[in-house]
């Protein structure tokens, strides 16, 4: 659990430094070295034996890869409130809004998805540990997030 938290600080760390990084390769740099990192922490927590490692990564891998596309919508969506933070409309709000909710109930759908694919990979209670894994250091990421985005003053 210790390498959990430590993966969710690094994950905290990166989307705050994100956030003001204006290089796109050091932005991907930083999630591939934190996706390496991410699933070291989840090996560490599941405890898998051999036969479930070798039917367990494979699902993950591919649900990373969903998960990432996602995850680079919400970037881009930050980013584009940052951009017009001094000179948000109306119309930009709605924008930002639709978007928001749209990557919101994606990732909803895609973990609901991939629940049975872990589920027959590992079974009940381990799919049940592993999505309390992704949960926490998803909760932390979000925390930072809400710390370093600051409210619109409009």
């Amino acid at each position: 659990m210790k390498k959990t938290f430590l993966v969710s600080l690094c994950l905290t760390l990166f989307f705050s430094l994100s956030l003001s990084a204006q290089n796109s390769n050091y932005v991907e740099v930083m999630r591939s070295v934190l996706s390496t990192e991410k699933k070291a922490a989840v090996a560490d927590v599941m405890e898998f034996s051999k036969e479930e490692s070798t039917a367990f990564w494979p699902v993950y891998n591919e649900f990373q890869q969903k998960l990432y596309k996602i995850n680079t919508k919400r970037y881009n969506v930050i980013m584009d409130f940052a951009e017009n933070f001094d000179k948000m409309t109306d119309e930009k709000a709605a924008e930002l809004l639709k978007n928001y909710f749209m990557d919101q109930m994606e990732e909803t759908k895609l973990r609901k998805a991939y629940l049975p694919k872990f589920q027959k990979v590992i079974g009940n209670m381990k799919t049940l540990r592993y999505y309390q894994t992704e949960n926490k250091i998803r909760v932390l990421v979000e925390y930072q997030l809400a710390a370093n985005i600051p409210l619109l003053n409009k």
